[in-house]
């Protein structure tokens, strides 16, 4: 999940062509974000949060390796703050994964894109309108969500600990952004990404060695049952997306891009619906729905938009 804040210089309209592929492609960004909540769901029977964390950034870092030459500094220091950062908020996330649903999992993530503006309030940055609405209406959601057939649990805490982490590390995104900017070498999304992809497999290994060293040896085991969903993971959703998502992000106004973002819970819950049998009904159907529309909300542009936030790789 990502945030952008409304840009007020992004009124004028896009070119056709480019504006329609622009939107097509982040829109496929945000399927793949979703997908990917049932898939370690799924997982998550078999392989703890560290073991997932380490298959999946594996496969992701040799892909990736090659970006690590050329390097500038900043781009190594950044890479390697922003890594641990979301080290923290994937492990979290994972890890409640395993104790709720994926369609609890992937709502709760969501909330950080209200958590980002509310955070960012606290740094100096005013908070309009739709910011609080979206709020007021999360929390709405999320009394629905949780309440349909089980109450909070451990899960759920976990996660919720996650889209915090996940805001700071959309906070610490812009604040690489800006400083780069500043000394006129923008830090390149993909040397970023490589970064962030070893500095993950590395802390995934000490945490397996760590707290799962004793189930090392069947690893290897556990993990072929769920070859192509690591493989899926790595490959797609933890690197190659990120170029569609750059690429995307050039074409569309910030305000859209936002909008899309907002949509990883739906599909979320649409996949999980297919790949694993869960289902939203009744209060917690309803609650899903106001968490996106207070997230989609939150977004909303005013005429004093905060200034733009860059995005989250997932």
């Amino acid at each position: 999940m990502s945030l952008l804040q409304a840009d007020p210089s992004s009124a004028l309209p896009l070119a056709g062509s480019r504006h329609r592929w622009g939107l097509l492609a982040l829109l496929a960004v945000t399927m793949v974000w979703g997908t990917t909540f049932p898939a370690m769901k799924a997982m998550s029977g078999d392989l703890q949060a560290f073991e997932i964390i380490v298959l999946r950034f594996a496969v992701s870092s040799a892909v990736l390796w090659p970006f690590l030459r050329g390097l500038r500094p900043q781009e190594w220091r950044w890479g390697l703050l922003m890594g641990k950062v979301m080290f923290v908020a994937t492990a979290l996330q994972v890890s409640g994964l395993g104790l709720t649903s994926s369609n609890r999992n992937a709502f709760l993530t969501g909330l950080n894109v209200v958590l980002v503006p509310i955070i960012a309030s606290t740094l100096g940055q005013r908070l309009g309108w739709p910011v609080v609405a979206g709020a007021v209406l999360s929390v709405l959601g999320m009394t629905g969500l949780f309440y349909e057939s089980a109450p909070w649990s451990l899960g759920d805490t976990l996660t919720l600990a996650s889209a915090f982490v996940y805001a700071a590390y959309v906070l610490t995104f812009e604040s690489c952004a800006k400083a780069t900017a500043r000394e006129g070498l923008p830090c390149r999304p993909e040397r970023l990404a490589a970064v962030q992809s070893f500095v993950m497999l590395g802390l995934g290994g000490v945490g397996v060695l760590g707290v799962h060293g004793d189930a090392l040896a069947t690893l290897g085991t556990r993990a072929e049952a769920h070859l192509w969903p690591i493989v899926y993971l790595g490959l797609v959703a933890s690197a190659g997306i990120v170029w569609l998502q750059a690429w995307g992000q050039a074409r569309v106004r910030a305000v859209e891009a936002a909008l899309m973002y907002g949509l990883e819970p739906v599909f979320a819950a649409i996949t999980a619906v297919f790949y694993i049998h869960e289902v939203l009904a009744g209060r917690a159907l309803l609650g899903a729905a106001l968490i996106v529309l207070g997230v989609m909300l939150s977004q909303w542009p005013v005429k004093t938009a905060a200034p733009s936030l860059q995005p989250r790789e997932a």
